[in-house]
């Protein structure tokens, strides 16, 4: 089962999701009935909610770009460490993820917001489990893993 801790620092995200935690949820809940290797396990991770100049501070201090982004991901393990761990353990923190709203590019309509939301935490959740896109085929994997887990939450 995959659990989401939300931390949001904008009050500016409760304009478009009313109750973040709820939302994603909601959302966990869909792709926990979906994905059947995790039921006997808890996986956690942390979804930090917030704005442009906490994200350009953490993307300059740990990736060495002094700039925005839209999303960061930060695991805990590789894949490999991840997939050892999972088969030992019960519990499991994965990472955390870091959402920047400014970078959410549809916040006239709300739906297209969540749309969008949805697309940037599930991209950083398949990086807390070992995915990366650096490769061309790497990106074709990721992104095919990526369209399945949002298929779920339809």
């Amino acid at each position: 089962m995959i659990k989401i801790n939300i931390i949001s620092n904008k009050k500016t995200w409760y304009r478009y999701l009313n109750n973040p935690s709820k939302f994603i949820q909601n959302k966990t809940n869909k792709l926990n009935k979906k994905i059947k290797i995790y039921k006997k396990k808890v996986i956690y991770c942390t979804l930090l909610l917030t704005g442009e100049k906490e994200i350009k501070k953490l993307n300059k201090k740990f990736r060495k770009k002094n700039k925005s982004t839209d999303v960061l991901s930060f695991p805990f393990y590789s894949k490999v460490e991840l997939n050892k761990k999972l088969k030992r353990e019960k519990e499991i923190y994965l990472g955390d993820i870091v959402i920047n709203i400014s970078e959410i590019k549809s916040k006239q309509n709300k739906e297209f917001f969540k749309i969008e939301f949805n697309k940037l935490w599930i991209h950083g959740l398949v990086h807390l489990f070992g995915y990366d896109h650096k490769r061309n085929k790497d990106f074709k994997n990721m992104n095919r893993i990526e369209k399945k887990y949002l298929s779920y939450l339809e």
